[in-house]
C-alpha cells in the first residue's frame, strides 16, 4: 500500500512522465526506470492476497453459501467503485470522457469469478490455475477484431484486452474506456494466492520455508526464461548503452496486461517478503499493518489526496484555472507545462502515507469496534 502510493504521485506529479514512459530505456534515467519498475510489485500483491483471503475466509465460514455470496456481491461492489469513486479520483472530471478498468475493478471481476469457481474440487482448481497463469500468454487476442461486429470484441476485450498494450475504445462520440487490468491474466494471479491459501495454515517455520522456496523457485523460473528470451513476455531484453541499462531491459517485463514473467518476478517478490517478515513483531510492521487493514479505504483517500495536491502545485506554480484541463488523461494539469521533477516525488509520496497514518488508524480501530455494521465489511 505505501509503494503503491509513491507510483500515484509520481503518475500525477512528474512533469516529465506525462508525455513519456518511466520504463522506456531509450529516454528515461535510472532513477525513473526504478521509481516506476518496484511499484510493479503492488498490484500483483494486492490479487494475489484477495485470492487467498476469500479462501480463509470460506475456510472459516459456518455457511459457505452466505460467504459466496457475500465474496460475490463484494465484486460488484468494488466494480461499481472503480467506475464511480475511483475514477473520478483519477479525473477530477464529473462526465467521466475517460473511464479506466484498473486493479479495483479485476479484483471485483475476480471476486465474482471466484465465487463460483470456488465450488470445483481441489484438483480441478489447481489445474485451472495452472493453465490460466502459465498459459494466458498464449490465447489470441482480439487485434482486427472490429467493435460493433457479429460478436462484439467488448466482452473479450475487458477479459483478455488487445494486443500487449492498453486498450482504448470508444463506446460512445466523446467517452473512452481503457481496459488496463484485463481480467483473465489477473485472474490467474487471484486463483494463485486462493491455492496458497492452505500454506498459511501451517506452522509459522514450516511456513516461512515454504514461501522462501517458493519465491526462489518463481524467481528462477524468471531468470530461465527471461534468459531463453522466448515464451513468457512479448519485449525481449536486449544489450544496453552500458551494464547497468542491459540489466534494466533483463528486468523489464510487460505489466498490461501481465506476462508471465512479470507475475513470476513479482510474486516472487511478494512470496519472499513474506517468507522474511514471518513473526516480525515490531515498529516497522506495526505501522504497516495500519495501512494494510484498511486497504481499501486507504486506495480512495490516497488518489483524492494527491489529486487536490497535483492543483496546489499547479496554481502554485501560476497556472490559472481556466488552463487546466481536465479531459482524458489530465488530470487537471494545464495543455503543457504543470508538475514537478523526480528528486520533489520522493518527499511528496512520504508525506501523503504519513499524513494518512492517524485516519487509517482511526477506520481501522472504528470497523474493529462496531462488528454490528456489517456494510463496513466491504470496505
Amino acid at each position: 500500500m505505501v509503494i503503491m502510493a509513491l507510483d500515484h504521485t509520481r503518475d500525477f506529479l512528474h512533469l516529465w512522465s506525462r508525455d513519456h514512459q518511466p520504463t522506456d530505456l531509450s529516454v528515461t534515467t535510472a532513477l525513473l526506470f526504478f521509481t516506476r519498475w518496484i511499484t510493479h510489485f503492488c498490484a500483483p500483491a494486492f490479487v494475489f492476497l484477495a485470492g487467498t483471503s476469500v479462501a480463509i475466509q470460506l475456510k472459516r465460514s459456518g455457511d459457505r453459501r452466505v460467504t459466496r455470496a457475500w465474496v460475490l456481491r463484494r465484486g460488484i461492489i468494488l466494480i461499481v467503485l472503480e467506475c464511480t469513486i475511483v475514477n473520478f479520483a483519477l479525473s477530477f472530471d464529473p462526465t467521466f470522457r475517460l473511464l479506466i478498468f484498473e486493479v479495483i475493478g479485476t479484483i471485483g471481476a475476480g471476486f465474482i469469478l471466484l465465487s463460483v469457481l470456488c465450488r470445483l474440487p481441489d484438483r480441478l482448481l489447481l489445474f485451472l490455475t495452472a493453465l490460466v497463469f502459465f498459459g494466458h500468454d498464449l490465447l489470441p487476442s482480439s487485434s482486427g477484431m472490429a467493435l460493433g461486429a457479429s460478436g462484439t470484441p467488448v466482452f473479450w476485450r475487458l477479459l483478455r484486452s488487445v494486443g500487449w498494450t492498453l486498450d482504448v475504445f470508444q463506446p460512445a462520440p466523446g467517452h473512452l474506456v481503457t481496459i488496463a487490468y484485463p481480467v483473465i491474466p489477473w485472474l490467474g494471479i487471484m486463483l494463485a494466492g486462493f491455492v496458497a491459501a492452505r500454506w498459511f495454515d501451517r506452522p509459522s517455520s514450516g511456513r516461512s520455508r515454504l514461501f522462501l522456496i517458493a519465491g526462489l523457485a518463481s524467481l528462477a523460473l524468471f531468470v530461465v526464461l527471461r534468459f531463453i528470451n522466448g515464451y513468457g513476455d512479448p519485449a525481449p531484453w536486449s544489450t544496453g548503452k552500458n551494464g547497468l541499462f542491459t540489466f534494466l531491459s533483463f528486468l523489464n517485463v510487460t505489466k498490461y496486461p501481465p506476462s508471465l514473467l512479470f507475475s513470476l518476478v513479482t510474486l516472487a517478490g511478494l512470496l519472499l517478503v513474506l517468507a522474511a517478515a514471518e513473526q516480525r513483531d515490531n515498529a516497522i510492521t506495526r505501522t504497516l499493518l495500519v495501512y494494510g487493514r484498511v486497504p481499501l479505504f486507504y486506495f480512495v483517500i490516497h488518489l483524492y489526496l494527491i489529486h487536490l495536491i497535483l492543483l496546489v502545485v499547479v496554481f502554485a506554480q501560476g497556472y490559472s484555472f481556466s488552463e487546466i484541463s481536465f479531459g482524458p488523461g489530465q488530470y487537471g494539469r494545464p495543455a503543457a507545462g504543470g508538475g514537478l521533477p523526480t528528486w520533489a516525488i520522493y518527499p511528496i509520496w512520504l508525506g501523503v502515507t504519513a499524513a494518512l497514518y492517524p485516519l487509517c488508524r482511526w477506520y481501522g480501530k472504528y470497523k474493529s469496534s462496531h462488528p454490528e455494521k456489517t456494510w463496513l465489511r466491504y470496505f
